[in-house]
């Protein structure tokens, strides 16, 4: 496959996917690659259908290990039904969220260990890990205060968890980071949104300089 695969993490509440927003129209001005964006849980019919089972609030009595399984297919039919046909054409796939979540959601947050739930989605991915995965850190107290402050936004099932659980979240990820220093880069998202996007852009750019070049 001649295509590149990014995909962006971060606890609740760090602004990923806001971040996202701008970042996208970012890249795509530095390229000429056509860039194609997703998100996980979803990004393919069947996908969508299995988040809104996974997110749904009033789904409290779902298994854990269910929870984790969930997941793992959703991955699995997002994986057949855009990243690999994207990235066999040449193009650039940007997902929100993949593997990691799984690992630091349901392997930390949700104790069932991060060891089994990398290995669920080893058999769900078959291989396929992202070429960079930007993580966007903060800790778990800002990330749920910043939630909660915007009462527009309805809190999905997970965001709704105690702090405790999100903490294991974040302390599952920094191990990530720790565990995988060639594909995942960290950048700190208590700052500005614009000099998050900005640092966001500059990894990218560093990474694969013949690719994003353009404008700059």
């Amino acid at each position: 496959m001649s295509g590149i695969f990014i995909s962006f993490e971060g606890p609740d509440g760090a602004g990923k996917t806001t971040a996202l927003t701008s970042l996208t129209p970012k890249l795509k001005a530095l390229t000429e690659q056509e860039i194609v964006f997703s998100r996980e849980p979803g990004g393919s019919p069947i996908a969508e259908k299995i988040r809104k089972i996974i997110l749904d609030i009033h789904d409290q009595e779902m298994d854990d290990r269910t929870e984790a399984l969930l997941y793992a297919a959703a991955r699995r039919q997002h994986l057949v039904d855009v990243i690999l046909p994207t990235l066999n054409a040449d193009k650039i796939l940007l997902s929100d969220r993949f593997v990691d979540s799984s690992i630091a959601y349901q392997g930390g947050g949700r104790e069932i260990g991060t060891k089994e739930v990398a290995e669920i989605n080893d058999f769900a991915i078959d291989g396929h890990l992202p070429d960079l995965t930007i993580y966007f850190d903060i800790s778990p107290e800002v990330g749920l205060s910043r939630i909660r402050k915007d009462h527009q936004q309805a809190m999905d099932r997970l965001e709704k968890a105690s702090l405790d659980f999100h903490k294991r979240v974040h302390d599952s990820y920094l191990k990530l980071v720790h565990d995988n220093p060639d594909r995942i880069v960290s950048i700190n998202a208590d700052q500005a949104p614009d000099q998050v996007v900005e640092d966001a852009v500059n990894v990218i750019i560093q990474r694969f300089p013949n690719v994003f070049n353009g404008g700059r």
